[in-house]
């Protein structure tokens, strides 16, 4: 697999206060990687480390295969684009007028694709309103907007939703989906607002005390979340012999009680039973939410 972002063992240390702690991860090529954790729990400090803002005091960031130390490291961050903590735009200039002030600073030779890049992300009807009477949703959508000045084929948000209503979180979270899956931009994005990340990512990373406890596709999240029915009958045995039948997944919990996994026919397990002379007595469907998992991954509270 190709990784767009690695970093190995990377620390971070702000006198004694302890930044990061070791930090390892892996961001696939093409995905959308939902970097989870708590206020605090170093994913902003691990961002500005990515995007050159601040160095590593110990450890490695690597981006598109070249090291943070190399000379070369320069022209991998070309290829990026970031918003890190709040949008950085000119509040008493338009929306075109800030993208061409950030292709200025790029030094790019001319002002194309600008009409196109306010239409991606919506605000192309803006005409001469100034960002400053923008929404905080549209300054978040010019702030991805000049991050994507420059054409970067990686990019990184940090707490894009933040205090947005709504309607403004639909609108970044449709914006995110739409860059990754038309331009193939590879996303890495922050948030502890764990609901919204489960809709949008392929990929995760669990941080919790400056260190990635568990990294893991939407795939494997999906199964270790995947729904289940927990279902109480007269007797586990004669169950157990109905759902091998049926060539369901199961697992028996106690002489009464048991969970099965995957989708089932009620009505047809509900009269195999009868037949079988086993009552049910209750039955319940379940599944496991991304912050229920992140809780139990780490033992703790969310901070959500």
């Amino acid at each position: 697999m190709e990784y767009v972002l690695q970093t190995n063992a990377v620390k971070k240390y702000y006198g004694n206060y302890h930044a990061l702690n070791g930090l390892t991860m892996r961001v696939p090529k093409g995905s959308i990687y939902g970097f989870v954790g708590k206020n605090g729990a170093g994913k902003t400090t691990l961002i500005r480390l990515v995007c050159g803002l601040q160095r590593p005091t110990d450890g490695e960031v690597n981006i598109y295969g070249i090291g943070h130390e190399d000379k070369e490291i320069f022209k991998a961050r070309r290829r990026m684009g970031a918003v890190v903590e709040t949008p950085s735009i000119y509040l008493n200039m338009t929306a075109e007028e800030n993208l061409k002030e950030q292709c200025r600073i790029l030094g790019m030779p001319s002002f194309d694709g600008i009409a196109e890049i306010l239409q991606l992300v919506g605000l192309e009807n803006t005409g001469k309103k100034k960002a400053k009477n923008f929404s905080l949703g549209m300054r978040q959508r010019l702030g991805i907007a000049v991050a994507l000045t420059g054409n970067p084929d990686f990019l990184v948000l940090d707490e894009p939703i933040n205090g947005l209503d709504p309607q403004g979180i639909i609108d970044i979270r449709e914006l995110i989906l739409k860059l990754n899956r038309e331009r193939g931009i590879t996303v890495l994005v922050s948030s502890h607002i764990l609901g919204e990340l489960s809709k949008i990512a392929t990929h995760f990373g669990f941080i919790d005390k400056g260190k990635i406890v568990k990294e893991m596709s939407a795939v494997q999240l999906d199964n270790a979340c995947r729904k289940r029915i927990e279902i109480t009958v007269s007797d586990a045995k004669i169950l157990s012999r109905v759902l091998d039948g049926l060539n369901i997944e199961y697992s028996v919990k106690s002489d009464t009680e048991a969970e099965i996994f995957g989708e089932i026919g009620v009505t047809e397990l509900t009269l195999k039973l009868h037949d079988e002379h086993c009552d049910v007595k209750r039955m319940c469907e379940h599944s496991e939410s991304l912050e229920a998992f992140y809780i139990n991954l780490l033992g703790g509270k969310s901070n959500e």
